[in-house]
């Protein structure tokens, strides 16, 4: 859940990504305090500018001209200064966000499969993109005022006390309004922030949805569906931002209103003061001091104005360290694992993605090395969830299953998942050239190796024929595949990883009839020696397999050869007669 007030804890956790840069900060400081003093310097020299036009014919050119020359090279100083504070700023706030990002993209990689299937994609996108570049932004923006508006806070102060004491006070009594109306805004406005962000995450899944599924869209001529849902959600993202965005942007006039009526303070009291001689006020000194009030109060001001960054970088932080929140997989140490044979056995395995739904009950079963085991069933059987619990991408709630006599849970994640090449119903290729995407899995091989898997593939005429071969990017930017085609490519890909068991589930799903053929001789000689486990919907492809698994509700409700289930007559036997009717 996220915070609907503005968290200074998490202003806390985020402080070690901006001290990181202690250099840059140092030298910020020292720039800000020149910045301050010469700003301040630079109102003390108008005063004395006023203070010498005596009257008409009576005008101190000398002292004038010393107080122009001065202006201006203190105005040359205080420029240079602010513009090193801005380019230290920009450095500090890309920088701290840039390790963050990294920070949470790692944590990302370590976060179990349970995470991804339950957060939409784009919500995730969006912590990286817009919540974090909310952070950048608003850093960029308060740097200078963390700095320079401290240093003219207390300089003028000084100046101030030492112009006037009666002055000050009036100022004194006046600025700390602007707190009142800076905290009462942002109080009210928080949670209106937190929920924009959260909104955006939201439109930006449902965006990268349905642009990615866009053929389906348009086949099921859901476009005006989709508008609907857009209409609302982008309705909504206007009602909530609006608001923030009115009640935040409510802060910097009234700040000014209030500032503003402390000039008509300084202006009564100092006329007042003049009219009656009291503590040698001069016109030039409430000039100078009208001014040093303006400096005073302005960093509080400007703040005040940036409200609106300052509280989307609160959510946005807010956000991002959510996702850092997350609890991770557990990182276990490398272990000495012998070379594998592949024997899988599964003892009294119970395992449900939801608590009050069980799926796997009491389920046992055993693979001899080297054999090919297929597992069939109707949707929802609990098929693929063997894969899930074989590759650990979730783990068991009680049983255990062995890899040659040892638990996979005390083999690391990593070293397991190495053990096994998946091919997959659903495809998944990256936006990178033929190479990258083939040796994903084995990025030494050699291109003889590469070229034969896709010749078994029956690809390598297409690789050769592409205008860079196996440099040639594919995806947004590269040339189009065809989901046959790509479906081959992971094929040839696992080929080539060549590890020692398989796990094919509906790897030819895409593929015609005559291509499918020539992929199963080579899908003939990629299993031979390693334990693979075959899911498929298409009984065709499975008649060789050493053992079929029928499965329904989680459990093994037939087992046996192809013949031999034939002969039973049983969930098999009506399976195969659905799809091969005489």
């Amino acid at each position: 859940m996220l915070k609907k007030k503005i968290d200074f804890a998490t202003l806390k956790r985020f402080m070690p990504y901006l001290t990181f840069y202690l250099k840059e900060n140092l030298f910020a400081l020292i720039f800000g305090i020149v910045a301050g003093g010469t700003s301040v310097y630079l109102t003390f020299l108008i005063g004395q500018g006023i203070d010498v036009l005596i009257a008409k014919g009576q005008v101190d050119f000398i002292i004038l001209r010393q107080v122009l020359l001065a202006f201006v090279a203190v105005l040359l100083i205080t420029s240079f200064s602010q513009w090193m504070i801005q380019r230290l700023g920009n450095h500090v706030a890309y920088q701290s966000v840039n390790r963050l990002r990294k920070d949470a993209f790692k944590h990302l990689n370590q976060l179990p499969l349970q995470t991804y299937d339950q957060t939409p994609h784009g919500s995730l996108m969006s912590r990286f993109t817009n919540d974090l570049d909310q952070v950048s932004i608003a850093i960029s923006a308060v740097y200078q005022q963390l700095f320079t508006g401290v240093t003219i806070i207390i300089i003028a102060f000084i100046f101030m006390l030492q112009l006037s004491l009666i002055l000050t006070l009036v100022v004194l009594c006046v600025t700390p309004m602007i707190f009142f109306v800076s905290y009462w805004v942002a109080k009210r406005s928080q949670n209106d922030f937190a929920q924009q962000q959260q909104i955006v995450g939201e439109l930006t899944s449902f965006i990268n949805e349905r642009v990615s599924n866009q053929q389906l869209v348009k086949a099921f001529r859901h476009e005006a569906a989709n508008q609907a849902l857009f209409d609302t959600a982008n309705n909504e993202l206007q009602i909530k931002g609006q608001r923030a965005q009115f009640s935040s942007s409510l802060t910097n006039p009234v700040s000014r209103f209030v500032d503003h009526l402390a000039y008509v303070a300084i202006g009564l009291v100092g006329a007042w003061l003049i009219f009656n001689g009291s503590g040698g006020v001069t016109v030039g000194m409430i000039a100078s001091f009208t001014i040093y009030s303006t400096q005073f109060s302005k960093p509080f001001i400007e703040l005040s104005g940036l409200m609106t960054q300052i509280q989307s970088a609160f959510a946005g932080l807010a956000r991002g360290f959510d996702l850092l929140d997350q609890t991770i997989e557990t990182q276990e140490p490398a272990i000495e694992l012998p070379v594998v044979q592949g024997n899988i056995t599964f003892e009294h395995v119970d395992f449900a993605y939801d608590s009050t739904r069980p799926l796997i009950q009491d389920f046992n079963f055993k693979a001899t090395a080297g054999q090919t085991i297929a597992i069939v069933g109707r949707t929802g059987a609990g098929k693929s969830t063997l894969v899930n619990l074989l590759m650990r991408f979730y783990d068991v709630q009680s049983g255990q299953i062995l890899l040659d006599g040892r638990p996979i849970q005390d083999i690391p994640r990593g070293q397991l998942r190495q053990n096994f090449g998946m091919v997959l119903q659903d495809t998944w290729l990256f936006d990178d050239t033929l190479r990258e995407n083939l040796t994903y899995g084995r990025p030494d091989a050699s291109d003889e190796a590469i070229y034969a898997a896709l010749q078994k593939t029956e690809m390598l005429e297409y690789v050769m024929d592409a205008p860079k071969q196996l440099d040639t990017p594919i995806g947004h930017y590269g040339v189009k595949l065809s989901e046959g085609q790509r479906q081959l490519l992971t094929i040839a890909r696992t080929m080539i990883a060549n590890p020692p068991m398989l796990i094919l589930d509906e790897a030819t799903s895409s593929v015609d009839p005559l291509t499918e053929k020539k992929i199963q001789e080579a899908f003939l000689a990629l299993m031979k020696g390693k334990t693979s486990f075959v899911i498929a919907h298409r009984l065709s492809t499975i008649q060789a397999a050493d053992q079929i698994l029928v499965m329904d509700q989680g459990q093994i409700i037939e087992q046996g050869t192809h013949q031999e289930l034939l002969r039973d007559k049983g969930a098999y036997y009506d399976l195969y007669h659905a799809q091969f009717q005489e």
